[in-house]
């Protein structure tokens, strides 16, 4: 899949103007050498990943980003009865985040992934929970999170990620950069709700879904890793 495809459509329709296209396809290497830093530094495969070439806004006020801006999302589907993870990076966050942001946020979309992974894989996710929003449904509560130090061999990478998510995401710049550069032009946008994008699932197909056998062993050997760093907190 050409993460880009969607990008390059909404640009041939005359919705995204050229300035942002040429600035948003010069600064997309910066998601490439991200997603290969993580795998790098992790040891696991990124899951899929495309650019949505809208502003995606929250309509709720209780999201993690608190401004209403999703700058990225991890988002379940169910497609031709096979389940995938699919994140979604929007083209703002391309073309006005810091390398730093990009990659953290690409970082914690990560843990939302191996999260989601990890309760599937012990039938601890009930339908209601899946959904395309994940950030103000399932991992509302940070501390579900793998912890980043369990999970990736990257000093700097770890920074990124502390400084970007003491307790929800900040950076006040891209905030600003999206809205004057991106929002007052009038760009696309997408408003989402709360339970947008719900997939939902029996728990007969959730007992169908399988994942290779070592990754899960990856899995787990992280959780005990974060579970042990998690620990030595309290």
């Amino acid at each position: 899949m050409d993460p880009l495809v969607r990008f390059r459509d909404a640009h041939s329709k005359g919705l995204i103007p050229d300035d942002i296209y040429d600035l948003t396809i010069k600064r997309f290497p910066i998601v490439v050498a991200g997603i290969n830093r993580i795998e790098k530094a992790s040891g696991i495969q990124y899951p899929v990943a495309y650019v949505e070439p809208s502003l995606v806004l929250s309509s709720s006020n209780s999201n993690s980003y608190e401004y209403g801006i999703l700058f990225a999302r991890t988002i379940p589907v169910m497609f031709e009865e096979k389940f995938q993870v699919v994140i979604q990076i929007t083209a703002p966050l391309i073309a006005y985040g810091l390398k730093g942001t990009i990659h953290a946020i690409l970082a914690h979309e990560f843990l939302h992934f191996l999260e989601l992974v990890r309760k599937i894989s012990k039938m601890e996710l009930i339908s209601d929970e899946i959904s395309g929003n994940l950030f103000e449904n399932v991992y509302s509560d940070e501390t579900r999170l793998f912890e980043p130090k369990a999970v990736f061999k990257d000093r700097l990478l770890l920074e990124h990620i502390t400084k970007k998510f003491p307790a929800g995401f900040r950076d006040y710049k891209l905030e600003d950069k999206t809205i004057k550069f991106w929002a007052d032009r009038n760009l696309p946008k997408s408003n989402i709700s709360l339970d947008a994008n719900n997939v939902k699932l029996s728990v007969e197909s959730l007992s169908k879904i399988k994942f290779d056998s070592k990754f899960i062993s990856k899995i787990e050997h992280l959780e005990e890793k974060s579970s042990k760093i998690n620990k030595k907190k309290l």
